[in-house]
């Protein structure tokens, strides 16, 4: 399973009222270590289908989104819960930390 598509406009109805945990990885095409997570995203959205929605951001076509929250270097990975920030990662890192995180929202 492909990872959803956050955009400026969609962000608000499928992250913010998501009623399953969300991820979002606010990533772009030129980033070399947001290309080195891509494979673990997509991982993720394949072993959480149906409790959490993983999905991706392109900062460069959604620079709303990335500016509300702060997102000044990527990858960022924000993780959320009930619409509230609740964990995030910045830089490339193991999958098992992606793992981790994403356990504690369950």
């Amino acid at each position: 399973m492909k990872p959803f598509t956050f955009t400026d406009d969609n962000f608000d109805l499928e992250a913010l009222q998501s009623v399953q945990p969300v991820v979002v990885d606010f990533w772009a095409a030129w980033c070399g270590p947001c290309r080195m997570i891509a494979p673990i995203i997509e991982e993720l959205a394949d072993e959480y289908q149906g409790k959490v929605k993983v999905g991706k951001l392109d900062v460069d076509d959604n620079q709303q989104i990335a500016v509300k929250y702060g997102v000044r270097s990527i990858p960022t990975v924000l993780f959320l819960k009930e619409g509230q920030v609740a964990d995030q990662i910045i830089g490339a890192v193991p999958k098992s930390i992606f793992s981790e995180k994403i356990q504690k929202l369950l």
